[in-house]
């Protein structure tokens, strides 16, 4: 198995790699990491992001080296820290240039070496490799990766094998392609090679932007790790190109969220496109709700896990009204603590009345359903808006055929009534077992409606699903989830998590989120922004939007805030803004369109993978790019208010 676990949480247990006087793995807690994002040779400016970064809770800094110059003044750096008093561990970030590597290896703590690019080759090339000419290749990286790791062995430093989804080389792409079992092998060669020299002070990342492909990768990893024998080496956690707001630490949740669930991880970096000192304290919030987690309420063990863990497929389901079968996700809102007494009252909720027409428009973020316990709504609901009451509300509404009836067990248990399109079924997670399963089975018109109060809450709900898949039971299921918290960040990195984790998996047909001290357009946005995350419903623009880094040929933080500005109503249209060609078209492998900086403020812009223009003036470049979305027909006039 991937995990020690898959009910009881359980930290997986890992050699300790020390970087510097920072233990990794083992039993240390789990650290959290930045990088910085000015050019290395700006000692002094560099210097002071690290000290900031280090104030918000940074335990691990990362810079880019991308060549000799840069790595020598990693040195500097390092100096002016100590000078200043602070001794946090500096990692060097390489790409293409083992000899800027081998220089570092010598000056920090730790390099990391991405096993796409680092001595193989990327020039997008598909070649067919025979046996023989595969292991040319491998002796090859070998006989251009020695060096290093002898230089590490010799200096006691720390060296990351850090794949990238979308920086995989043109051999690895050859053989196992664009996938999560060819970013583990990417990994396993290098790792291999270092086992063999007899040096294991190694730590492991396996980074994607689709947060799908980030998860079965790191699974992989451990599985394989484990199949040839190899050391339980530390991982470490990240979402590549997350974005910027709400979208990026929710994308960052889902998938480090879901791996930290599992006992996971053992150093963490949220990447996301604002100033570095912005990242700890994100981080921080999704590792410390593991402090205490082990005392968590026992989940019972079952023994039939119908769902493959390295593969995303959808648990079947039978379609009942729009819930199930080939439907979306739905988001249901919850509506139980306030009362809807007007038309404005749902706009908060993406369902907007215009007074002078006399109509209802819903917008990409409108709510499916609306919750609203004991009481029924005074007017009737717009197109698109169905409203759910308690079963006891509802069998005293004059009009039951527009409203729908949530049921506890007991009730239902005893039921005489029943709507007659769709009724929803409220289940604690521990209570679904194959006795109640049965007892629904052969209805038509159900949803279940499925929580826990586990503090283990995702593992508890994942647990009755694969109940669910083991009974052959097809009833759709809803999960709720229910916070206490008042802060909106809390909100978003939580839900991602315990419910992200479910849907990347293929587990879920539909939200409730209940937040009652946070706004009701705050947890709207919330639910579509896990599905979102998830890849299981696409309601707005995605951007896969890199977190700067030394390397950025331009101002990405004004570019990215300029391009969602202008496009950010093309609903389900996937754009990538990359800081250079090192996170760029590999790292873009899912997006629609790509801007890529390729020289001082030059640009190159992409429809798909293929270069459409190169060289454009970055005064220019978001304006062609906006033209190239019209030429491939993707572009829509957005709606003005």
């Amino acid at each position: 198995m991937y995990c020690n676990d898959l009910f009881k949480y359980s930290r997986r247990k890992t050699l300790e790699v020390k970087v510097g006087d920072v233990g990794v793995g083992g039993d240390n807690p789990i650290r959290i990491q930045s990088m910085t994002t000015l050019d290395t040779m700006d000692t002094n400016g560099s210097v002071e992001e690290c000290i900031r970064m280090i104030e918000s809770g940074c335990e691990i800094i990362r810079l880019t080296a991308p060549s000799i110059k840069e790595a020598e003044n990693l040195r500097n750096i390092k100096n002016e820290l100590l000078r200043r008093g602070y001794s946090v561990p500096l990692v060097a970030d390489i790409h293409f240039t083992p000899n800027a590597a081998e220089v570092a290896a010598k000056i920090v703590e730790k390099v990391r070496v991405n096993p796409g690019n680092y001595a193989d080759k990327k020039k997008f090339d598909i070649i067919e490799y025979d046996d023989a000419a595969y292991q040319e290749e491998l002796n090859r990286i070998k006989e251009r990766f020695t060096p290093l790791v002898q230089i590490c062995k010799e200096h006691n430093t720390a060296m990351r094998i850090g794949t990238n989804h979308g920086s995989l080389s043109d051999r690895i792409l050859s053989r196992f392609g664009d996938t999560p079992i060819g970013m583990v092998e990417s990994a396993l060669e290098f790792i291999r090679i270092c086992e063999e020299l007899e040096y294991f002070n190694l730590i492991v990342s396996m980074k994607a932007s689709n947060t799908r492909v980030m998860v079965q990768a790191y699974r992989l990893l451990v599985e394989k790790l484990q199949e040839e024998g190899l050391k339980p080496y530390p991982l470490h956690l990240g979402v590549t190109e997350a974005g910027e707001g709400e979208d990026g630490r929710i994308k960052s949740a889902v998938g480090i969220g879901t791996l930290l669930e599992d006992g996971l991880g053992d150093t963490v970096r949220v990447s996301l496109t604002e100033d570095p000192e912005f990242e700890s304290p994100v981080a921080k919030i999704l590792v410390d709700r593991y402090l205490d987690r082990g005392d968590h309420e026992e989940i019972k063990e079952i023994k039939g896990i119908g769902k493959d863990p390295f593969v995303y497929e959808r648990r079947e389901t039978k379609s009942v009204l729009n819930f199930g079968g080939s439907n979306v996700p739905r988001v249901l809102a919850d509506f139980s603590d306030k009362k809807i007494n007007e038309f404005k009252d749902l706009t908060s909720i993406g369902h907007v009345y215009n007074d002078l027409l006399d109509k209802w428009a819903m917008l990409d973020l409108g709510a499916d359903f609306i919750y609203t316990g004991q009481y029924e709504v005074p007017f009737m609901l717009p197109n698109g808006l169905k409203q759910i009451v308690d079963y006891e509300a509802w069998v005293n509404l004059k009009d039951k055929k527009h409203a729908y009836p949530l049921w506890s067990f007991k009730e239902f248990a005893c039921q005489s009534v029943l709507h007659e399109e769709l009724n929803f079924v409220l289940l604690q997670a521990k209570e679904v077992n194959k006795i109640s399963i049965d007892f629904f089975t052969e209805r038509e018109n159900i949803v279940f409606v499925i929580e826990t109060k586990n503090k283990h809450e995702m593992p508890a709900i994942r647990r009755t699903f694969y109940e669910l898949i083991d009974q052959g039971c097809k009833i759709p299921v809803v999960i709720k989830s229910t916070y206490s918290t008042s802060d909106e960040e809390k909100l978003q990195l939580y839900s991602a998590t315990n419910l992200g984790g479910l849907l990347i998996d293929g587990l879920g047909d539909g939200l409730l989120i209940q937040a009652s001290k946070l706004s009701k357009n705050i947890v709207n946005k919330t639910a579509f922004g896990v599905l979102q995350a998830a890849r299981t419903r696409m309601t707005k623009t995605e951007y896969i939007s890199c977190p700067s880094c030394g390397r950025t040929l331009f101002d990405l933080q004004k570019t990215t805030a300029l391009i969602r500005e202008q496009t950010d109503h093309l609903k389900g249209v996937k754009i990538g803004i990359m800081g250079c060609i090192v996170n760029g078209p590999g790292e873009m492998a899912d997006a629609d369109y790509g801007y890529v900086g390729s020289g001082p403020d030059k640009i190159t812009l992409y429809k798909g993978q293929d270069v459409v223009e190169r060289g454009v003036p970055s005064s220019e470049a978001v304006g062609k790019l906006i033209e190239i979305i019209k030429d491939h027909g993707d572009w829509i006039d957005p709606i003005l208010n």
